[in-house]
């Protein structure tokens, strides 16, 4: 594909694309090649600086692109800081007992309330085999306790 500047006889500027320069030249010869403003078929290509890459170019582009990642990951990380925030606040942390506390909320032998902690994968199978509602929170999420449970 090639794009072309282009300019009717009363100077309306526009651009247009071509499979090939020949391409151009037979829907030019055919008066297919019209001003979307005014319908003139006397069309000429326009003056047109090449599109040139080059490394200083590639540079910027890259650079651009560098921020706008760290910006996408300064976002998920402050969204993910609040997250843990609110786990913190609002769950309570059970650590290695979470199936045994998962279980007896369940079953109602223990009050209801938001808990995390960790399980093993056969735990966390056997909970799931049983109808325990539980969903695995990835590290980012997890809040790093500050105690330890005994």
């Amino acid at each position: 594909m090639i794009k072309y500047n282009l300019i009717c006889r009363h100077e309306h500027e526009f651009e247009a694309w071509f499979s090939s320069s020949s391409d151009y030249d037979t829907q030019r010869e055919k008066r297919l090649v019209q001003c979307p403003y005014c319908n003139s078929a006397k069309v000429e290509k326009a003056i047109m600086a090449p599109n040139v890459s080059t490394s200083r170019k590639k540079d910027k582009i890259a650079s651009k692109q560098l921020e706008s990642q760290k910006k996408a990951m300064a976002m998920m990380n402050a969204a993910a800081s609040k997250v843990r925030k609110e786990i913190e606040e609002k769950c309570d942390y059970v650590g290695d007992k979470f199936a045994d506390e998962a279980r007896a909320i369940h079953y109602g032998e223990k009050s209801e309330r938001a808990i995390y902690g960790e399980a093993t994968a056969s735990e966390a199978a056997e909970l799931h085999d049983e109808g325990v509602g539980i969903a695995p929170l990835p590290d980012i999420l997890a809040p790093k306790p500050s105690k330890k449970i005994n």
